[in-house]
């Protein structure tokens, strides 16, 4: 047995983070060995740390699936989203090694099939997020066309998959349908949106680090390649819980965007009296709700990559999401408004009423070939009968 690669991972608690050190450790732990330090080790916002680090453990690839959480401010955005990212790539430069580096679509606008190269222009007035995720972007790709490192860019839409410890994008969606504090549709028709699967991706970085010649140097959109309306997929995932609500009823951007309004006053009302409150992060993204903003997957799909789940998407993938989630926030007394009893017959009638082509791809991942065991007792009849 060969030497095992060294593979650094920033970010392993998260979502992205947790699969891809799952990944390596099940399927390819005879020829990788997956580091994935601690904050206490290895401090993204500490360059001596990286440095250090590093140059002990002299790895032959470095990802980057850390992220500061939405909300952040300022500094913290920038030492984690930007400073962080940079200095990882500029020590993995330093040992010639490849460096991936995980994105976010808050880098582009809305609109649909969006482009790698369709991002939005650095300004002020973004986000943190927004702002710290588009600045590495940029230095990372500046680095690449005058320091020559080899880095592949991989930019992700609305993650969706399971063993995620935080509540917050799709999730934070999920879990306010679940625990019924969502009454309303707060999106308006036809609203699509791209998605990204936590479990097709450590496939795809395997790929790139064994592709260098093809991927170094580049950005790819790892998304779905069928957008979702917001509007079904909300449906959808109530029919599987079989609550009443939201009611399919559509609320007026402008009546949510003064409802927003209202609710940050009333929150700087209570913190000046001495209570802690915050708006939840995710309202910074409350125009893409009533913005669509699907991703091109076109350089994805030409490239050498081959889809090892073609048929997965986040419809065909509900199911186990439902039970692992509502398990696991019952278990920590987050919620329990839903049935303890789901009633599958029930479950399927509405989703057949709201969206009978997720039932179409449920049965496709299951399976539509020949039944092999029928195949074979048909071939051993024949046989039989031109013996007799």
């Amino acid at each position: 047995m060969g030497t095992k690669k060294i593979g650094v991972l920033i970010g392993g608690s998260g979502l992205i983070g947790g699969t891809i050190v799952n990944f390596y450790k099940t399927r390819y732990s005879d020829t990788v060995d997956i580091r994935a330090p601690s904050s206490k080790k290895l401090s993204i916002r500490e360059e001596k740390d990286i440095r250090h680090y590093l140059t002990d453990v002299n790895p032959d690839f470095v990802i980057n699936a850390a992220m500061a959480s939405l909300g952040s401010d300022g500094q913290l955005a920038y030492e984690v989203n930007y400073l962080g990212p940079v200095n990882l790539a500029r020590a993995a430069n330093a040992l010639n090694i490849p460096y991936i580096h995980i994105s976010s679509s808050a880098t582009m606008p809305a609109g649909e099939d969006l482009r790698e190269e369709d991002t939005l222009p650095l300004t002020p007035q973004l986000s943190n997020y927004a702002k710290s995720k588009l600045m590495a972007e940029l230095t990372l790709r500046r680095m690449a066309a005058e320091e020559g490192l080899d880095y592949t860019c991989i930019r992700l839409a609305i993650v969706y998959g399971a063993h995620d410890h935080k509540i917050q994008g799709f999730h934070r969606m999920f879990f306010s349908i679940a625990d019924e504090s969502m009454p309303v549709l707060f999106t308006k028709r036809h609203t699509f949106h791209s998605y990204s699967n936590a479990r097709k991706l450590p496939f795809f970085i395997h790929h790139v680090l064994a592709n260098r010649a093809e991927f170094s140097g580049r950005t790819y959109n790892f998304v779905d390649k069928n957008p979702v309306e917001l509007a079904t997929l909300i449906l959808t995932i109530k029919s599987y819980l079989q609550l009443n609500q939201p009611r399919e009823i559509y609320v007026p951007y402008w009546l949510a965007k003064g409802g927003k309004k209202s609710l940050d006053v009333l929150l700087k009302v209570l913190r000046r009296i001495g209570l802690k409150a915050s708006m939840p992060p995710e309202l910074m993204f409350l125009d893409s709700f009533y913005k669509p903003q699907t991703l091109s997957s076109r350089r994805l799909q030409q490239s050498s990559f081959v889809d090892p789940k073609p048929n997965e998407t986040i419809f065909t993938r509900l199911p186990e999401l439902v039970i692992y989630y509502l398990t696991r926030w019952s278990h920590e007394n987050l919620i329990s408004t839903f049935p303890d009893c789901l009633d599958p017959d029930k479950s399927i009638n509405q989703t057949f009423s709201h969206n009978p082509e997720h039932l179409i791809e449920k049965v496709h991942a299951q399976g539509i070939g020949p039944f092999p065991d029928m195949k074979k007792k048909v071939g051993l009849t024949r046989d039989t009968a031109t013996t007799n």
